[in-house]
C-alpha cells in the first residue's frame, strides 16, 4: 500500500489504512519526540496521542505537504502544548476529553487479532507480560475484560482515540512477541 493510498483510505475510515500509517510513521514521531523529550514514556505518550490527533483530524491533511512533516508537527505542537500545561500549572496532567471522537472501525479481527486469539493462553499471558505496562493494562481491559474502548476510556480516563491507538500499538508489539517466540520455539 502506498502512503498516498493509505491516507485517502483512511479519510474513508478504512482501518487496514490507520495501521499502515501508524505502523508506517510510528519510528519516525517516536523517535523525534524521544531526541526531544529524552524520555520512552514521554515520547511514547506523545506519540500516541499524536497519532489520535492525526487520525481524528484526518480530513484537514493537505497534500501539499508529506504525510510525516504533517505528523511531525502535530507531534511537536502537542509537546509545546504539554510544557506549557506543565509550566501553568504542576499538578495538570489532564487531557481533553471533550473532542470530537473519530470513529476508527474494528469490526474485522486484523492479522494482530489472528496471531494474538491463535495462542494458548498460559504462552500468551506470559508473551502479555514482555509488553509495558500500559500495554498489558489496554490489552487485558479489552480481551480478557472485554471492555469497549467508550468503558476503557472511562477506567483509564484518556480519550477514546488515545485508547483506540494505544490498543493497535500494543496489538502490534504483541503479535511481534508472539512471532518472535514461536519462531525461537519452532
Amino acid at each position: 500500500m502506498e502512503v498516498i493510498e493509505a491516507i485517502r483510505l483512511a479519510k474513508q475510515n478504512n482501518q487496514i489504512a490507520f495501521n499502515f500509517l501508524l505502523d508506517t510513521f510510528w519510528n519516525d514521531v517516536y523517535g523525534f519526540q524521544l531526541k526531544r523529550t529524552e524520555n520512552e514514556n514521554d515520547a511514547e505518550d506523545i506519540t500516541i496521542q499524536t497519532f489520535s490527533r492525526a487520525f481524528d483530524k484526518i480530513e484537514t491533511y493537505d497534500e501539499k505537504y508529506t504525510f510525516k512533516t504533517w505528523l511531525i508537527t502535530i507531534s511537536k505542537n502537542l509537546h509545546v502544548d504539554l510544557i506549557r500545561k506543565h509550566k501553568s500549572s504542576i499538578q495538570s496532567k489532564t487531557w481533553d476529553v471533550d473532542e470530537e471522537i473519530y470513529d476508527i472501525a474494528d469490526e474485522s479481527p486484523s492479522p494482530e487479532d489472528n496471531i494474538i486469539t491463535e495462542q494458548n493462553l498460559a504462552k500468551l499471558l506470559k508473551d502479555i507480560k514482555k509488553l509495558k505496562p500500559h500495554y498489558q493494562e489496554v490489552i487485558q481491559l479489552r480481551y480478557f475484560q472485554e471492555m469497549s474502548y467508550k468503558e476503557i476510556s472511562e477506567k483509564l480516563k484518556e480519550p477514546i482515540n488515545n485508547v483506540k491507538v494505544k490498543l493497535l500499538r500494543a496489538k502490534k508489539l504483541l503479535s511481534g512477541i508472539i512471532l518472535k517466540s514461536n519462531d525461537h520455539n519452532a
